[in-house]
This record gives C-alpha cells, sequence and structure tokens, in this order.
C-alpha cells in the first residue's frame, strides 16, 4: 500500500498521487509499488526492501542524494502470540524533495501523528527526529507495562507448582532482550546523526534529537533492569515451583501414613481368629479409639521431627 500526502494550510492531507515535498507512507508494498517508486523518485529499490526486513539493525546509509534511516519500532502482539513484544523495523528514505515511511506492517502511533497534524513536512530534520522521541516515549511505555506483568506473574508464582508462568517469564524476557538490542541500535544511529554531517540539523532540531536520545538512553536502562529482575526471579522461582511441589508430595506422603494406620488396626480385627475384645459390644468404639490415638501419636512424632 503506498499514500501520498503533502501540507496543505498547515494540514497533512491525503493526494492521489506524487507531489514536490510530500510524505510517502509505504506499507507491506508489492514488487511493483517498490520498482515504481524507486524510478519514480531514482533511488535504490534496495532501500525499501531492506526496511522491511525485521532483522535490520537500526543505522543510517547514503546513496548519492538520497538517504536511507533505518529505526527499531516496539511492537505490541496479541494474546495469541508466546512472546508479546518484538520490534519490526521502519525505513525513513530521506531525497530532495520527498520523505518516505515504508515498514511491513502498519505502525500506530505514525498513523495518529498523522491523522493529528504532528508533522511539519516542510521541516524534514525535525519530524524525523519528533519520530524519534515518540518511538523512545513507546518504548518506555511497553516497559512499564512489562513490569505491571512481571508483578502478576510474580503474585502467581508464590502458589504455582506448574511452569505456565516461568515460561510467560522468559518469553518477556526475550521481549527484553528484543527491546535493549534495538534500543542500542537506534542510539547508535541517532548518535551519529547528531555528530556528522549527513543530515542538515537546525538549533531547534537539535535540541528534540536530544531529547530523543536522552529517552532512548533511558528505555536502555530500564530495560536492563527488567532484564537482570527478570533473570533473577526466573532462577529463585524456579526453586520456589520446586519446593512447593516437595511440600504437597510431603503432605501426601504424610496423609498416606496416617490413613495406613487405621487400616492395619482394623486389618487385624477381619481375621478369623481369636481376638482380644472380640465378644465386647464396644470393640468397634476401642478400635476407634486405638486408631485415633495412633494417628495423633504419629502426627506428634512428625512434629517433633520438624517434617511437618
Amino acid at each position: 500500500m503506498v499514500k501520498f500526502y503533502t501540507s496543505k494550510d498547515n494540514k497533512i492531507v491525503e493526494i492521489n498521487k506524487f507531489a514536490p515535498n510530500s510524505l510517502i507512507k509505504v506499507v507491506n508494498p508489492s514488487a511493483d509499488e517498490i520498482h515504481m517508486l524507486s524510478s519514480l523518485l531514482q533511488f535504490d529499490p534496495d532501500f525499501i526492501f531492506d526496511s522491511l526486513d525485521d532483522d535490520e539493525r537500526a543505522r543510517i546509509e547514503v546513496d548519492e542524494d538520497t538517504i536511507l534511516i533505518i529505526l527499531k519500532i516496539p511492537k505490541k502482539f496479541n494474546e495469541a502470540s508466546k512472546i508479546p513484544y518484538r520490534t519490526i523495523s521502519m525505513g525513513i528514505i530521506i531525497g530532495k524533495n520527498y520523505i518516505i515511511f515504508s515498514t511491513r506492517e502498519p505502525i500506530e502511533f505514525i498513523d495518529r501523528m498523522i491523522e493529528g497534524n504532528k508533522f511539519d513536512i516542510n521541516k524534514k530534520s525535525r519530524m524525523i527526529f519528533q519520530l524519534f522521541l515518540t518511538n523512545a516515549k513507546i518504548f518506555l511505555g511497553y516497559l512499564k507495562e512489562v513490569n505491571k506483568t512481571i508483578g502478576i506473574i510474580e503474585e502467581e508464582l508464590h502458589k504455582s507448582m506448574k511452569n505456565k508462568e516461568l515460561e510467560e517469564l522468559m518469553y518477556l524476557e526475550k521481549s527484553l532482550v528484543y527491546f535493549t538490542t534495538s534500543l542500542r541500535s537506534n542510539e547508535i544511529m541517532m548518535e551519529k546523526l547528531l555528530r556528522g554531517n549527513i543530515l542538515k540539523i537546525y538549533e531547534e532540531d537539535q535540541d528534540v534529537l536530544e531529547d530523543a536520545i536522552i529517552e532512548n538512553r533511558q528505555a536502555i536502562e530500564v530495560s536492563n533492569i527488567y532484564s537482570d529482575i527478570l533473570a533473577g526471579m526466573m532462577d529463585s522461582y524456579a526453586s520456589v515451583i520446586s519446593n512447593n511441589l516437595n511440600m504437597v508430595m510431603k503432605i501426601l506422603t504424610v496423609v498416606t501414613i496416617l490413613m495406613q494406620i487405621p487400616t492395619i488396626i482394623t486389618s487385624f480385627y477381619g481375621m478369623n481368629v481369636a481376638l482380644p475384645l472380640q465378644n465386647n459390644p464396644l470393640a468397634y468404639i476401642h478400635v476407634t479409639i486405638w486408631s485415633i490415638g495412633t494417628i495423633i501419636l504419629a502426627l506428634a512424632w512428625f512434629k517433633k521431627k520438624k517434617w511437618l
């Protein structure tokens, strides 16, 4: 899908075809659409192909008058996905009279920024740096969600004997690995933009870029903290689950032993031999009392041995 936008009366409006100084949004394009754009705007079609590869790292590539920026963006998946959060690639292709946003999947916050007129198409560098800043804040927002999820799973782990919660923690840890790796590559890319002469940066735009780098660094630190917490939790709660299971097995074993006591006593009185009190009308009461008394003694012994 290819959509063209331009600025009209300080608003971003969609147009039917390319016009100078336009914003082009490309989502999961076909090969024909990619070659159409590359022929029309005279850039390497690999720029778009690279941006559709989610394994691409954040980077900058310059080819004559065209600049490609690969930005890593966080993505939240639905409940059917085992790994709740991952990152996808977004290509920002900057030419003399256009800018292209290229992704394999729709990016909600970019659509919101376009619909809310948060971009000034005539100020390319500021538009890109605002995108960087918003992206870093979204990383932080998802990290807060990860922290809440960790707290919920932690409460379940205290009473759990299954591996479900540990598996959830493992998938969250994978998500944090994706986040940390992507955030670091984003930081390197933004630092390169800040230091180099790749893109013309005005003083006001530089402040936005510096804010984006600060937010990105904060997200890296938070992601590292949560990764360390998760690693420790998984080790600790693996032992907790094993201990919970041992406690259940111990209780079941004690119950089994205690239930054997009246079984043994009553089985003696089921034999066809002469037994004490067999003619006593209160024999049943005596057997019951012996059974209960023996159980109480056994429980006291277990307590003394600290088995309970």
